[in-house]
């Protein structure tokens, strides 16, 4: 399906029903036109939605007007062993977009993936990436997904005012100066950010008294574990949310290493950039510099491990906008709070292993070593035995003119920076010419 001018030309000279005809023609479009076609339409219905919730959402009238910052009145302050759940009146996704399996499918291969961040500073004399292990996943959820999960952090915010949530769940300091007021709600465990009074020291506090992740939570780690964002092998069991009004920042630090890496940021209702760099300045309070600055779109994923979770420190400056942000991550089990207990929803979760449009050869093998393990023994073996024929001819070519070159190239290697959309069709078509190559 190609563009041009011309293309475009004949388009604008069709009208609305005309339009809608060509468009019903399901006959006249190949399977990947088809595709294609609903992927940018499905893009412009979100970005209207998003358009429609950004006016809205600074509107008094807004369904998701940020609530009121009157401060509760004693009376209406409750014990932390109150009845009302996080849960109640929560949804889930499935309440708003997963309507079946066919259209996580068809989301699943939306998601826009980029890890081959790189930035090169001298650690210890050594040049080093410090951005090796950031991952960012776009589209991962929709406008009206966004919407559901910041309602539903605004109602976690009444209910932090009304004294509804557990002792350390829910924070709303002071602002005395700009930078300073972030509202943070946690769940999972309560991380102290500083010695405190009782002279604990940074960290996760076993005996903090906090709500567990709540159930629309749970489905968002599902579905990012799932969609191949984060790996079934740390599932997180915590997280915090952070919101951010006019000038609220996060400043320069690493994350703990009481949670496990690696871990994810998700951002709503307003794009910001996070910056990151070995040694970042601040040069006014809430502002920062820093030598990288990453852009995270409203409905993104962020995912630090490596060098940009443990080497590189990252931070937000004072925020334009109304700005909502919640980090999960995975405690490690030697710091798990005395009361904590497993959710079984987190239990399990298992990505998917195919392609919603075509079955790549390599998730093929996936799904079927996954279903047959005594087959992966015998790819194994295949696999090997060609590496090496391919070692001995290597030997043999090294010494003929551009031999090293033609057996340079291994079938079964994948580029390390190689992370398109899962089911794309430059991955299925990459996958095909290798096949072809190897039947050669």
């Amino acid at each position: 399906m190609g563009g041009g001018d011309g293309f475009l030309d004949l388009l604008q000279n069709l009208g609305r029903e005309e339009m809608m005809e060509v468009l019903s023609d399901d006959g006249g479009f190949c399977q990947h036109c088809q595709a294609l076609l609903r992927t940018r339409i499905q893009n412009q219905i979100n970005n209207r939605k998003l358009r429609e919730l950004s006016v809205n959402g600074s509107s008094a009238g807004s369904k998701i007007s940020e609530p009121s910052a009157r401060k509760p009145s004693s009376s209406s302050i409750q014990t932390s062993d109150s009845e009302i759940s996080v849960n109640d009146g929560v949804s889930s996704l499935d309440d708003i977009g997963l309507l079946g399996e066919q259209n996580e499918h068809v989301r699943f291969a939306e998601v826009g993936r980029k890890k081959n961040f790189n930035y090169v500073e001298r650690i210890y004399g050594k040049p080093t990436n410090l951005l090796q292990g950031l991952e960012l996943h776009t589209r991962v959820f929709n406008a009206e997904e966004q919407q559901k999960i910041v309602e539903c952090v605004y109602q976690f915010q009444r209910m932090g005012r009304k004294g509804q949530l557990r002792a350390r769940t829910y924070s709303e300091p002071r602002k005395w100066m700009r930078g300073k007021g972030r509202i943070t709600i946690q769940f999972g465990c309560c991380y102290n950010y500083a010695v405190d009074k009782n002279g604990n020291p940074p960290g996760i506090l076993r005996q903090g008294d906090v709500d567990p992740i709540p159930l629309l939570f749970k489905q968002m780690i599902k579905r990012m574990v799932r969609w191949h964002v984060l790996p079934p092998t740390c599932v997180p069991n915590s997280c915090i949310v952070n919101i951010y009004g006019e000038g609220d920042c996060i400043p320069p630090h690493i994350d703990h290493h009481d949670f496990l890496r690696p871990f994810c940021t998700v951002s709503f209702l307003t794009e910001c950039n996070i910056l990151f760099g070995s040694n970042l300045k601040s040069s006014s309070p809430g502002e920062f510099e820093g030598p990288v600055s990453i852009p995270l779109p409203v409905g993104s994923v962020l995912i630090l491990s490596g060098n940009g979770a443990d080497i590189a420190k990252h931070c937000v400056s004072g925020v334009e906008r109304r700005r909502i942000s919640i980090t999960f991550r995975k405690m490690d089990e030697s710091k798990l709070p005395y009361n904590y207990l497993p959710e079984p929803e987190l239990q399990g979760i298992k990505p998917l292993v195919y392609s919603p449009l075509s079955k790549s050869p390599v998730q093929q093998n996936q799904q079927e070593n996954f279903k047959f393990p005594a087959q992966r023994n015998q790819h194994e073996n295949f696999r090997s035995h060609v590496q090496q024929n391919q070692h001995e001819n290597k030997k043999i070519n090294d010494n003929k003119p551009g031999g090293a070159a033609e057996t340079s190239n291994n079938l079964f290697a994948m580029q390390k920076d190689d992370f398109p959309p899962l089911g794309s069709l430059s991955s299925v078509n990459r996958q095909r010419t290798q096949q072809n190559n190897f039947k050669r």
